[in-house]
């Protein structure tokens, strides 16, 4: 897929952002399972990074492909720098996010926490 084919499956996608947020919750709302995907995408992913791969790199994620989490959300950020040096890996991240109907943002997503439970008086 070129550049112009992922940012048109994802048209939020602006060509100036420097990252790209694939949050864990399809666009229904559902959280994604399995509960370690962004571990295993940015796994996938950690040949692909500055100098090419080294000894050993296999053990660490890319700086270019970051799972975390905002609030209770995983989420794995990929930065515009992964499309400079292999647009198939930055597309198979876009491709992932489009098959799983995952949320993408270019911007930090402002996430709210989840409702509280309420108690029975």
């Amino acid at each position: 897929m070129s550049q112009r084919a992922a940012l048109h499956c994802f048209p939020m996608v602006a060509t100036t952002s420097k990252e790209l947020f694939i949050l864990g919750i399809t666009r229904q709302g559902k959280t994604f399972r399995p509960s370690d995907w962004a571990e295993r995408l940015a796994g996938v992913m950690s040949p692909f990074r500055p100098g090419g791969q080294q000894p050993g790199s296999h053990l660490r994620y890319s700086p270019w492909c970051i799972p975390t989490s905002i609030g209770q959300t995983k989420c794995v950020i990929v930065h515009r720098d992964l499309r400079d040096y292999d647009v198939m890996a930055w597309d198979f991240c876009v491709n992932f996010a489009k098959d799983n109907d995952l949320q993408v943002s270019e911007t930090r997503p402002m996430l709210e926490p989840p409702n509280p439970v309420s108690k029975p008086d």
